[in-house]
C-alpha cells in the first residue's frame, strides 16, 4: 500500500508538471504571434465580455429549457419505438418496418436540414390549428432528430438481455407485457445509461442549432452583441458559457460509465 501511494504521488506530480509545461508552451506560442494583440482585442476583450453575459446568459437559459422538455419528450418517444421495433409475430411487422423506416430516415438526414424543412416549411403552409413559433419546430425537429437515436440505443439495451430473463419471466406466470416492464426494460435502462447521457450532451449543444430559426438563445444573442461593434468576444462568452454547462454532465457520464464498467479495468479518476 506505501509503495502504491507513492507511485500514485509520483503519477501525479509528473502530470500536473507536464500539464503546467504544455499549457505554458501553448500559452507561448500564442501570444508570441504577430496577430496575437489583434486576435485579443476581437476575441477577447474582458470589458465587452462583462457587457454581453448578461443577454448570453439569458439566451443560455432558453437552451437549458429547451433541451430539458425536448429531452424528456425524447426520452418517452426512444423507449416507445424501441418497444415497438422489438415486437414479436407477422402480425407486427408493419410497426417494425415502420419504426425502422423512421430510425433510417432521421438518423440519414443532417439536423440542420430538419430545422430548416420544419421550421420554415411548416409555417409555410398555414395549416389551421398548428402553432407557428419558430421554437416550437426547432425543438421538434430536435425531438424528431434524437428520438431516432436514443430508440437505437434503448433497442440495443433490449436485446442485450439475455433471452433466458425472459424465459424465466414468463416460466413465473408473468405475460409478455409485464416480463417486459418488470424484467426486460428496468436491465435494459440501466445498461444504456452512459450512451444516453451521451445523447444528452449532444441535445444540450445542438439545441443552439435553433438559433438559424431567429430564436434568441445563447448564439443568437451573441450575434446581436457582435452586430453592434463587430467585436466577436459575445461568441465566446456563448461557447465558454456551453462549456461549463457541458463539462459537469460529461463528468457524471464518465462517472456512470465507470461505475458500470464502461472503460474496462479504470481503477482511478480518469478524464
Amino acid at each position: 500500500m506505501a509503495y502504491r501511494r507513492r507511485q500514485s504521488t509520483r503519477s501525479s506530480i509528473i502530470a500536473v508538471v507536464s500539464t503546467v509545461i504544455v499549457v505554458a508552451g501553448v500559452i507561448i506560442i500564442i501570444t508570441s504571434t504577430p496577430g496575437w494583440p489583434r486576435v485579443r482585442e476581437t476575441f477577447f476583450d474582458p470589458q465587452r465580455a462583462l457587457e454581453a453575459l448578461p443577454a448570453v446568459a439569458l439566451g443560455l437559459w432558453l437552451n437549458i429549457r429547451v433541451m430539458l422538455v425536448c429531452g424528456v419528450l425524447i426520452a418517452v418517444f426512444g423507449l416507445t419505438l424501441a418497444v415497438l421495433r422489438t415486437l414479436r409475430g407477422p402480425v407486427f411487422f408493419p410497426v417494425r418496418a415502420f419504426v425502422a423506416g423512421y430510425t433510417d430516415l432521421f438518423r440519414g438526414l443532417p439536423l440542420l436540414l430538419v430545422i430548416f424543412l420544419l421550421g420554415f416549411g411548416v409555417p409555410a403552409l398555414n395549416l389551421r390549428g398548428l402553432p407557428d413559433s419558430p421554437l416550437v419546430w426547432g425543438g421538434a425537429a430536435l425531438v424528431l432528430t434524437y428520438t431516432a437515436y436514443v430508440a437505437e440505443v434503448f433497442r440495443s439495451g433490449i436485446e442485450s438481455v439475455h433471452p433466458s430473463q425472459r424465459a424465466a419471466a414468463r416460466s413465473l406466470g408473468l405475460s409478455y407485457a409485464q416480463s417486459l416492464r418488470f424484467v426486460v426494460l428496468p436491465q435494459a435502462t440501466r445498461r444504456v445509461v452512459p450512451p444516453l447521457l451521451n445523447d444528452l450532451v449532444s441535445l444540450q449543444k445542438d439545441s443552439g442549432l435553433i438559433a438559424v430559426l431567429g430564436v434568441i438563445d445563447a448564439i443568437r444573442a451573441a450575434q446581436i452583441e457582435t452586430a453592434t461593434d463587430f467585436n466577436f468576444t459575445p461568441y465566446v462568452v456563448a461557447g465558454a458559457l456551453f462549456v461549463f454547462l457541458t463539462i459537469p454532465l460529461t463528468r457524471i457520464t464518465d462517472w456512470v460509465a465507470r461505475r458500470q464498467g464502461w472503460y474496462g479495468g479504470l481503477t482511478g479518476p480518469a478524464l
